[in-house]
């Protein structure tokens, strides 16, 4: 997710020798764009000072402890620290930098990685108008972005938007080996399911109309779509399932960030 947020910066005309890179790990990827300008793991001298714009934290959760406090040495009175860390609240942040850092907690998804991503942000107290506007051009490189004022609300968007992609994609492969079992050739009952996702989910990016009036519009009294939605509108249907599997994903989000 860093990189996808990386390359979106760059496309955009952010300049390479303005990014610094830490990464113990780089792909190959990371490493080819030391060509360009961007500087990797280059060791902070010993008067290394508090001067970075903007410091994007973007590792696993479970390496936060041992990640972050590092970046301390490189936090200043007007850097934007912006974590996309899943799970790792503001105030565990807070707690792993020095005092008064301006903090933005992010949570994007996977479509992020092709432009069309979705990220919803939280701010602490410390951030400054100018530094809530620079959180929102970052993250706008790899999609939409919307602002909440209570972070508790980010285990659902977690749980909604984050886990989302994935719930769509089960549904690509349940439509697939539905059609095996209604007579359909593996190969393609795969591609009918994969076009008719992202085509539907096209569609519905490019209207003004809501999800609702949009099947409505799909579906005649008395046919074929109508006879599928009876089923999964019925009893313990789509709707029913979705509510729990959000509820249990947003009780998980809770659970791991303690």
């Amino acid at each position: 997710m860093g990189q996808a947020m990386l390359d979106g910066w760059l496309a955009r005309g952010l300049k390479p020798k303005q990014v610094s890179i830490i990464d113990p790990q780089p792909a190959k990827s990371i490493k080819a764009l030391t060509k360009r300008g961007v500087k990797l793991n280059a060791k902070p001298g010993p008067k290394a000072k508090a001067d970075a714009g903007a410091i994007i934290v973007a590792v696993k959760p479970q390496m936060a402890p041992e990640a972050v406090p590092p970046l301390g040495l490189y936090v200043g009175k007007s850097t934007l620290v912006l974590s996309i860390m899943a799970g790792r609240t503001i105030k565990f942040i807070e707690n792993a930098l020095p005092p008064g850092a301006a903090v933005v907690r992010a949570m994007p998804n996977t479509p992020a990685a092709i432009g069309r991503g979705i990220t919803v942000a939280v701010a602490n107290g410390k951030v400054s108008a100018r530094q809530r506007k620079l959180a929102t051009d970052l993250l706008a490189a790899t999609g939409k972005v919307e602002w909440v004022k209570d972070e508790a609300l980010i285990d659902a968007v977690t749980a909604l938007s984050g886990s989302g992609p994935a719930y769509v994609f089960l549904l690509a492969e349940a439509m697939t080996k539905a059609g095996i079992a209604a007579g359909l050739p593996a190969a393609l009952a795969g591609r009918l399911a994969r076009e008719t996702v992202s085509g539907s989910g096209e569609l519905l990016h490019r209207s003004d109309l809501d999800a609702a009036i949009l099947r409505q519009n799909v579906t005649s009294p008395g046919g074929t779509t109508a006879a599928a939605l009876e089923v999964l509108m019925g009893p313990a249907g789509f709707d029913d399932i979705l509510t729990k599997a959000i509820a249990a994903a947003t009780n998980r989000s809770r659970q791991l960030a303690g």
